[in-house]
């Protein structure tokens, strides 16, 4: 019965790709006005906002491309032309967002970032912004013939496994694991301070399980280091320190620096190999992948949010920003009632 309601829903997502220039690598859209969330406020009509990324080869002419189109997206910063916009994109998270927009009847937030940046982010995690994003279920709308994209989309699936597989203990449930997983992006991010519901996690986990499994079950299939007991709901992994070194081992490289700079005493001259293998003996291994993950999150998304007065301009910031204040409050009033 889901079947036509999401196709459906398909349609009209790619009705709204059809407004803007049609060269991109991928795009996708996310968050709870495509895969519903526990506990969501229901929204109608143009509260209930849909969010997009768009990845492009070529920035400046995407925007130079998009401004003719639908210049009144833009903040303040369209007077300075598509070059300046895609220099302040280049800032953060390498990701620039119009926010608040009208289209097609719905009000949507779309992010523009270019295809080199975003391969980077996956394969090596160096802000897990839009990584994170495509860590859980997203509906792709388009995607071309960029066979290195697609291994790095895979690859950001298996690096989310392993940093995960790091931090929980020798026996776990499916939904543990995806709650691990699903919580990356948000380890560390000063808006799940202010600004966001603090049960997100968990509302998008719940309700989108088969979606995650969607994602992951051929990874874990493949996996040498996991065992599913079936009968017990239950997967276990290799905790040893021999297990724990090979997945510290298999990290994203941005994450491994991270991770040396904690552990590594300033002077100290050892290589990543010998720092790795150290945490590997550590009780606190999870905890220390957790701090370097959280590391990572906490920079890319205050440069990110800084931002964002500048590519929304104040007014749309403001509204923007008491929205999060809102949900946020309603999750905190679900969870104290």
């Amino acid at each position: 019965m889901a079947a036509p309601a999401l196709e459906g829903s398909a349609v009209r997502l790619r009705q709204v790709l059809s407004q803007f220039p049609q060269e991109l690598s991928l795009a996708f859209a996310y968050g709870s006005a495509v895969f519903p969330q526990a506990g969501a406020v229901a929204a109608h009509g143009e509260d209930n906002m849909l969010d997009f990324v768009f990845a492009v080869d070529d920035t400046v002419t995407w925007h130079m491309m998009n401004l003719l189109k639908n210049r009144n997206h833009y903040s303040f910063l369209k007077v300075f032309g598509p070059k300046q916009i895609s220099s302040v994109q280049s800032y953060g998270a390498g990701i620039y967002y119009n926010t608040l927009v009208p289209c097609n009847g719905r009000v949507i937030k779309y992010g523009v970032i270019s295809t080199d940046t975003l391969i980077d982010d996956l394969l090596h995690w160096k802000t897990l912004y839009v990584a994170g994003r495509l860590q859980k279920p997203v509906k792709i709308l388009t995607q071309n013939e960029n066979s290195k994209l697609q291994a790095a989309l895979v690859g950001n699936l298996k690096s989310a496994v392993t940093a995960a597989f790091l931090m929980l203990p020798e026996s776990f449930s499916e939904e543990d694991l995806y709650m691990q997983i699903a919580g990356l992006s948000y380890s560390g991010d000063f808006r799940m301070v202010i600004g966001e519901d603090r049960s997100k996690v968990q509302n998008i986990v719940k309700p989108n399980v088969p979606h995650f499994q969607k994602l992951y079950s051929n990874i874990l299939r493949d996996c040498p280091q996991v065992v599913y007991k079936h009968h017990l709901g239950r997967l276990e992994i290799d905790k040893s320190p021999e297990g724990q070194f090979a997945q510290l081992m298999a990290l994203p490289r941005t994450l491994q620096q991270k991770i040396t700079s904690l552990v590594n005493p300033p002077g100290k001259n050892r290589d990543v190999e010998e720092i790795l293998m150290q945490v590997a003996h550590d009780p606190d291994c999870g905890f220390v992948v957790h701090q370097g993950i959280s590391g990572i999150v906490r920079s890319s998304s205050i440069v990110q949010s800084a931002k964002t007065i500048l590519t929304a301009g104040a007014r749309k910031s403001i509204r923007y920003s008491m929205k999060k204040l809102y949900k946020m409050t309603k999750g905190w009033l679900r969870k104290t009632s």
